[in-house]
């Protein structure tokens, strides 16, 4: 299932996270890692530069970007020499890659070989970001043609993984990526939708009978109050730490967006998030 996958590294806080996430995936997938640090050329070629240097009373001159495009480098490698040398600690097999463009395009360009994507929630820019996810994070789930992994601020090894489920394409898909998560790690699976009536009968007579080869504890729930605010319920409720949801296109854009109910959970609770397109 997952064999390879992409990590997205910025040095920020959400990073620790995102390594310890991605070892966790590695040892219980037996995944290759991929460290990527994408050096972001909007901090280079954007106007920010010319407004900084007006606002201190100086010139932009010429080598400016330049020298700016060394100091971000520099510290792209050395935050990937540190994920290397913690890989190598930690006995996990490891790629890096120093990558220049737009993030968000850089990160999903570079998936395109690999099974999924890890990466924070947030970024280098957590204090300036308002957003339930980080600029980045945001273009990656909207473009990403991979499964994304999103990390929290801190590290907890998933053991109660919930799967919201409608009915529809990309929640099927997250079913399948659900289940052979469940599988492999050997968790216990829940699934749950907030449809009613014969629709929420129907979805999770299709998910028991989706589900019922891969011998997985697995539990299927129908709520009956209003979509977001019963999965949060049933989520703190019962103690989930990991949440499996399809990403919704947007017909008119071609892209992914959220939903109202990922979008609510996502704001409401703290955990990992697995997104699926």
């Amino acid at each position: 299932m997952i064999k390879k996958i992409l990590v997205s590294l910025d040095g920020s806080s959400y990073s620790k996270a995102v390594v310890e996430y991605s070892f966790w995936l590695s040892e219980g997938f037996g995944a290759q890692l991929t460290g990527l640090h994408v050096v972001d050329i909007v901090a280079l070629e954007g106007p920010f530069i010319h407004d900084l240097s007006g606002s201190l009373g100086f010139e932009p001159f010429l080598n400016f970007s330049t020298k700016m495009r060394e100091v971000l480098e520099a510290n792209g490698k050395t935050i990937l020499e540190n994920f290397k040398k913690d890989c190598g600690n930690a006995g996990v097999p490891c790629e890096t890659l120093l990558s220049f463009g737009i993030v968000s395009n850089e990160i999903c360009e570079k998936s395109r070989l690999s099974d999924l994507v890890v990466i924070g929630r947030r970024g280098v820019n957590v204090g300036f970001e308002y957003g339930i996810l980080g600029s980045a994070t945001e273009g990656v789930v909207r473009k990403s043609q991979r499964p994304v992994f999103i990390a929290p601020a801190a590290f907890n090894a998933p053991r109660n993984p919930l799967l919201c489920y409608d009915g529809s394409p990309n929640s099927t898909k997250a079913m399948h990526q659900a289940a052979e998560f469940s599988k492999t790690l050997a968790l216990p699976l829940t699934v749950i939708t907030a449809l009613k009536g014969t629709d929420g009968e129907r979805v999770l007579n299709e998910a028991r009978d989706y589900v019922a080869p891969y011998s997985i504890g697995a539990r299927f729930v129908r709520t009956d109050d209003e979509p977001p605010y019963s999965m949060e319920g049933y989520y703190r409720e019962n103690s989930h730490d990991l949440v499996f949801i399809g990403a919704t296109r947007h017909s008119r854009l071609g892209e992914m967006v959220l939903g109202s109910t990922a979008e609510h959970l996502m704001r409401a609770v703290d955990g990992p998030f697995f997104l699926v397109r």
